[in-house]
């Protein structure tokens, strides 16, 4: 089968397209076969992560195809089956924290890159007949995570001012649109002015510049709930904009991992700062439920065959997208 593998070089350079073995389903698991896959930053961690040293990895979390076959002892699901991929792997039911064996699929697990994967059973769930095959193979990473971050952690509910700093990535689109369906009123950022007229089309109620002044923007109105995906860069930011008592959620650090942080100010403010990060099985199928209640869809950016994959990674070093990229197979 044609996959995306990474391979005996750190980086891009470890990239190829090439053929690969298939496999057969062991016991409890299935085969699908994949119509198509999702771009994730994580995919872009991988190839820094995963080394030369290690076996060849096809890489790539989301995906979304039809089930091929199936081993031993799985029931509930048959060849034909129209199945979309949970990537979040042995994390079952909500709890406050994943379980010491979580993982996602692509690493250290050979993930969606391909034409073929095998995968337990209980990480398929049924493909929502609305979603078209691109918008249910770029889902899941980024919908999970949106869900887990605004409800499990954030108790986002009607009414609430959320914060989304720098929409544009799968996860913040996700997050807007989420927020919106819950009631809130959401105010994003961005860098790019186009972004922000894109997140004001998709249902923003205010959009702004990021490196503007934040408190002239939100004319002096503070928010109940920040979700906080981009890092160093924003978080004081985020945290300034905060009422007393309010909470930031923190998932992700795409512009640097350490935070100067004045803790006076923090715990005079009583304020809330919580850890997130993708979500378990419970959570991926009520977001699935959610996501039909609403008819939700993904935001795509753009699809590309397998074998340009090199642009997709380009396209998402470069941060030039507004919502999710994907790959036909």
């Amino acid at each position: 089968m044609k996959a995306i593998i990474h391979a005996e070089k750190t980086g891009f350079d470890g990239l190829s397209c090439r053929e690969t073995e298939e496999l057969r389903p062991q016991a409890g698991q299935v085969r699908v076969r994949l119509k198509t896959a999702g771009l994730n930053h994580r995919d872009l961690f991988v190839l820094q992560r995963h080394k030369p040293t290690e076996p060849p990895l096809i890489i790539g979390s989301d995906g979304a195809g039809v089930i091929d076959a199936v081993g031993e002892g799985v029931v509930g699901l048959q060849a034909g089956d129209e199945v979309i991929i949970n990537p979040s792997l042995r994390w079952r039911e909500k709890s406050p924290a994943p379980p010491e064996e979580f993982d996602l699929l692509g690493y250290p697990d050979n993930g969606t890159f391909a034409e073929q994967i095998i995968i337990h059973a209980e990480n398929v769930v049924q493909k929502p007949q609305y979603l078209t095959w691109e918008e249910a193979g770029v889902l899941s990473l980024a919908a999970l995570t949106a869900y887990r971050a605004l409800f499990t952690q954030g108790q986002v509910r009607p009414g609430m001012k959320v914060l989304i700093p720098g929409i544009g990535s799968g996860v913040a689109t996700f997050l807007l649109q989420f927020a919106k369906a819950a009631g809130a009123v959401v105010l994003v950022t961005s860098r790019s002015h186009d972004k922000c007229q894109k997140a004001l089309e998709l249902g923003a109620d205010r959009a702004f510049d990021s490196n503007g002044d934040w408190e002239k923007a939100l004319g002096g109105e503070k928010v109940d709930l920040v979700i906080e995906c981009v890092g160093a860069a924003t978080f004081n930011k985020s945290l300034k904009q905060l009422k007393r008592g309010g909470t930031i959620v923190t998932f992700g650090a795409s512009a640097g991992d350490v935070v100067d942080l004045n803790l006076r100010d923090f715990f005079y403010g009583q304020y809330r700062l919580i850890g997130s990060t993708m979500g378990s099985g419970e959570e991926y199928k009520e977001m699935i439920e959610f996501i039909q209640t609403h008819q939700i869809k993904p935001v795509i950016d753009r699809i590309y065959p397998l074998e340009q994959f090199d642009q997709a990674f380009k396209r998402m070093e470069n941060a030039d997208q507004f919502g999710k990229i994907g790959f036909t197979i």
